[in-house]
């Protein structure tokens, strides 16, 4: 565990933070989609169960 520091002698720390941003953003986007697109609406189903629904 004392030498994990030479991982950053193989990669780039600026390189890896950012396509760790970029990856995670693009995960967090795609996540969001499938959710929107999944036809699942939250708030209805409260206000279903609340009886301010139809």
């Amino acid at each position: 565990m004392s030498k994990f520091y030479k991982i950053w002698l193989i990669f780039d720390p600026r390189r890896v933070f950012v396509a760790q941003g970029v990856f995670l953003f693009l995960l967090a986007a795609m996540i969001h989609l499938v959710v929107l697109s999944s036809g699942m609406n939250w708030f209805d189903t409260a206000a279903m169960n609340m009886g301010f629904g139809n």
